[in-house]
C-alpha cells in the first residue's frame, strides 16, 4: 500500500481510507449492517495496508460507529489504525453540546481518543451557527489532547467559505469532494492546492462521485472509451485521477462488496502523484464534455442568487436536478433533495423573481425550481 506522510509528522497514511458509510446490509435497511460480510471487508483492508479508518455521527442510521467500535475491539486493531469520525453539526444547539456528542462517540467507538475528528459537513448555515456557540474555543481546547489528536472539518460549500476556513489557521486537516467530475465544485481543484500552500493535509471523499463515474461503457461513452484503446475501468481512471494529486493525503471510498476492496487496493498499490498520462487526461476531458453537455439548467453555482428571502438554496437543488439527468441516477438526488428541510425546498419560492434578475446565465429559475420539486417529489 502506497502511503502518504501526514503534515510534518512521522505519520504515513494510506492513501486509501476505509469509509464506513456504506456497508453491505442485510436486508437493504441502512441500520441492519451485515457484520460478518463488513469485517470481513475491513479485515481484508487493513491486512492489506489501509490504516485510514473514516466514519461519523449520522453513517447507517447511527450504526456505523458502535459497529466500527466492536469491530477494532474484537479484533485487536486499535492500535493499527488512525480513527477518524466526525462532529454532527446540525446537532449543536448550546457550546456544551459540542463535548457532549465528542464523549458520546468515545463511548460507541469504544476507545478513548479520536486521531483525526472533523466538524462535519461544513456549510454557510452550520458555519455561523458553529460560531454563534464558539466553535473555536472547542476546537483550540480540544485538539492534540489525549482525546482528540488532529482536528479539522469537512466541506460542503462554496470556495471562498473555504478559503476562510483554511486561513483561520485553527484546523490541521481538511476533508472534501473531488472527482474529474467536480474540479470546479465547492472547494475544488482550487481549493485543493490553496489548502496545501497553507499546510492543511487533504482527504478526498467522493472520488466516484457516489457511485456515477463507475459507469457502464455504453452508447457514446462506450465509443469515446474504445477510441483511446486504454486497458482499465472507468473506476480506476477516477481513482488514478485523484491519486495523480500530490496535495492529496488519503483518499476515501464507502466500500459495499468485496470486490470493491480488492480493485481499490490494486488501485492504492500502483498509483502515485503525477501517474496520469497525456491520452487519459484526453478521455477524462471528452468524458467530461459528453457528461457536461447532458447538462440541462446551464447553473454554474456562482451564487449570485444567495440573496433568496427564502434560503433556498437554488444552485443546489440546480446541482441535484442536473445530476439525475446527466448520470440517469434519479434516485440519488431524490434521497438527496429529502434531506434538505422542508422549509427550504424548492416549493417554497415565492416568485418574487430577484434571483432571475441577478442570475447572470438568465435561466428561468423559478420555472426550473417547479420542475425539480415535482421530479423529486413524484415517487
Amino acid at each position: 500500500m502506497i502511503t502518504r506522510k501526514f503534515k510534518d509528522t512521522d505519520i504515513e497514511l494510506s492513501q486509501l481510507g476505509f469509509g464506513c458509510m456504506r456497508f453491505p446490509t442485510t436486508d437493504g435497511n441502512t441500520k441492519n449492517i451485515d457484520k460478518e460480510l463488513s469485517e470481513k471487508m475491513l479485515l481484508e483492508a487493513i491486512d492489506k495496508g489501509v490504516n485510514y479508518i473514516d466514519t461519523a455521527w449520522p453513517y447507517h442510521g447511527g450504526e456505523s460507529e458502535p459497529f466500527v467500535g466492536e469491530f477494532l475491539q474484537k479484533h485487536g486493531l486499535r492500535d493499527d489504525i488512525y480513527l477518524a469520525t466526525k462532529l454532527p453539526m446540525w446537532e449543536i444547539n448550546k457550546h456544551e453540546d459540542f463535548d457532549y456528542f465528542l464523549n458520546e462517540q468515545l463511548k460507541r467507538l469504544q476507545t478513548d481518543r479520536i486521531d483525526f475528528y472533523l466538524i462535519h459537513a461544513i456549510d454557510q448555515t452550520k458555519w455561523d451557527n458553529a460560531m454563534k456557540h464558539d466553535i473555536l474555543d472547542f476546537v483550540k481546547r480540544t485538539k492534540n489532547t489525549d482525546k482528540v489528536r488532529y482536528l479539522g472539518f469537512s466541506f460542503h460549500d462554496n470556495l471562498q467559505l473555504f478559503k476562510e476556513l483554511c486561513d483561520l489557521e485553527v484546523f490541521d486537516f481538511c476533508q472534501i469532494q473531488l472527482n474529474y467530475m467536480d474540479t470546479h465544485f465547492q472547494a475544488g481543484v482550487e481549493g485543493l492546492k490553496y489548502a496545501a500552500e497553507k499546510g492543511l493535509p487533504v482527504i478526498i471523499m467522493e472520488p466516484l462521485k457516489g457511485g456515477k463515474l463507475a459507469f457502464d461503457r455504453k452508447d457514446t461513452l462506450a465509443s469515446i472509451w474504445n477510441k483511446h484503446d486504454l486497458d482499465m475501468t472507468p473506476a480506476e481512471l477516477a481513482f488514478k485521477y485523484i491519486y495523480s494529486f500530490p496535495e492529496v493525503t488519503t483518499v476515501l471510498s464507502g466500500m459495499s462488496a468485496p470486490e470493491h476492496v480488492e480493485q481499490n487496493l490494486q488501485y492504492a498499490d500502483q498509483y502515485q502523484a503525477g501517474c496520469l498520462t497525456d491520452q487519459e487526461c484526453k478521455l477524462i476531458e471528452e468524458i467530461r464534455q459528453y457528461l457536461e453537455e447532458k447538462t440541462e439548467i446551464p447553473c454554474t453555482s456562482c451564487q449570485y442568487c444567495s440573496d433568496c428571502p427564502q434560503n433556498i438554496k437554488i444552485w443546489d437543488i440546480f446541482s441535484l436536478y442536473n445530476n439525475a439527468k446527466i448520470y440517469d441516477d434519479l434516485d440519488s438526488s431524490i434521497a438527496a433533495y429529502g434531506r434538505i428541510p422542508e422549509e427550504f425546498r424548492a416549493d417554497q419560492c415565492i416568485e418574487c423573481g430577484a434571483c432571475e434578475e441577478a442570475c447572470p446565465q438568465n435561466i428561468e429559475i423559478i420555472d426550473y425550481l417547479k420542475k425539480a420539486h415535482a421530479l423529486f417529489t413524484a415517487k
